[in-house]
């Protein structure tokens, strides 16, 4: 059967160079890179490296690069960490409604210890509202937290007006970038913000590390405690073949960024252009234009996601129905709920987010197999109007 993997953002497939790195460095380094002797010695310098190599791609830094384990970690500890620094200056944080569940997550936990949590709106594509924002900022405000890119729908926020808004009432500003990675241009100099999260496992890096920015200056205290490793702000022995792996992914992602975008968009728009043609009553969902590269989600009416999820995986291909984090949940995507989308449509969300694996035959496969399992999953459907 063929196979075809159309859920990249759940995570990717490992670069074939940084596949062979990591096994090469696996057999020669395995010291500890605290260790006080030649191994230890050798070690620290790949990962002070690999720390350069990034801060450099990134435009910052190379003392702003905190290495973590997971993108889930890093937004726990840009949300908690500046909490728990800076409640003597306040104790108000802003995200909004569509953010990941490990930022949505933190701030109820947040809430829970006394800190005052806003969620802002978004609008119909995803999109959050600026002036809304300036309204709800108090002076006890101490952070704001907007994800980049949002997973589920693919729409873009203006990350770099947000910045200039928080900037200006002296304001800390996080983005969740984890979804932007690999897919569009990050300077994190000229995007304004003082923490930045990004995950390797969503360019075609090893799984299990990830990177949290923090602008040289920023308050924050520690999440993982007990050991001096990342400047005494990240207790743990480090990843460091998967460090390494991570730094040599990304520099492959950014040097060959232009040419993946083109692909990517071209076989992006022919989903969001051609399926719409074969099925009725297929939404595109998120923004039009203004969306990641490689992003098509929609939803189908009268059907559940996860029905046409199991049906195509069936047939050899792979997608989504909700974020990756939240897909065994049988809940309607707090995303689309918070766009305004009716929770009976919201249910039938299906999620298509391409690689550079991904050919026009592969394609061509999914708009050839996908129309009639929408006609079946409809003719058993009880939410079907002619039912």
């Amino acid at each position: 059967m063929k196979k075809i993997y159309f859920d990249h953002q759940a995570t990717t497939p490992i670069h074939p160079e940084v596949l062979t790195l990591m096994t090469d460095l696996q057999k020669e380094v395995f010291g500890n890179p605290q260790s006080l002797h030649s191994f230890g010695y050798q070690a620290k310098k790949l990962l002070e490296e690999a720390r350069s190599q990034l801060a450099n791609l990134l435009n910052v830094e190379p003392n702003e690069i905190y290495f973590t384990s997971s993108g889930a970690e890093s937004n726990n500890w840009a949300l908690k960490g500046v909490a728990f620094a800076n409640a003597d200056k306040g104790r108000h944080i802003i995200v909004s409604k569509i953010e990941h569940p490990s930022i949505l997550q933190s701030a109820k936990r947040l809430e829970k210890l006394g800190f005052e949590i806003s969620y802002l709106k978004v609008d119909k594509y995803g999109v959050i509202d600026l002036d809304e924002l300036k309204k709800i900022i108090k002076k006890e405000t101490i952070l704001i937290s907007i994800m980049h890119a949002n997973y589920e729908v693919g729409t873009i926020e203006p990350i770099k007006e947000i910045a200039h808004i928080a900037k200006e009432n002296n304001i800390l500003f996080h983005s969740d970038g984890v979804a932007v990675a690999g897919q569009l241009p990050i300077d994190l100099k000229e995007l304004g913000c003082d923490l930045y999260t990004i995950s390797s496992h969503t360019f075609y890096g090893p799984k299990g590390v990830a990177l949290l920015f923090i602008k040289k200056g920023t308050k924050i205290q520690p999440l993982i405690e007990g050991g001096i490793q990342e400047n005494n702000r990240r207790a743990g022995t480090e990843n460091l073949i998967g460090i390494i792996g991570m730094a040599k992914a990304y520099e492959i992602a950014v040097k060959e960024l232009v040419s993946r975008t083109e692909k990517l968009k071209r076989l992006r728009d022919r989903l969001i252009n051609e399926l719409p043609k074969k099925i009725e009553n297929i939404y595109l969902t998120g923004h039009p234009q203004n969306r990641l590269p490689n992003h098509a989600s929609f939803c189908v009416e009268y059907i559940e996601g996860e029905a046409m999820l199991l049906f195509l995986d069936d047939q050899g291909i792979a997608v989504a129905s909700g974020s990756a984090c939240a897909s065994k949940s049988l809940k309607a995507s707090h995303v689309l709920l918070a766009m305004g989308i009716p929770p009976v449509l919201a249910q039938g969300s299906i999620i298509f987010t391409l690689g550079i694996e991904n050919t026009d035959e592969d394609i061509d496969y999914l708009l050839e197999v996908f129309p009639p399992i929408v006609k079946r999953l409809r003719e058993i459907s009880p939410l079907h109007p002619n039912r």
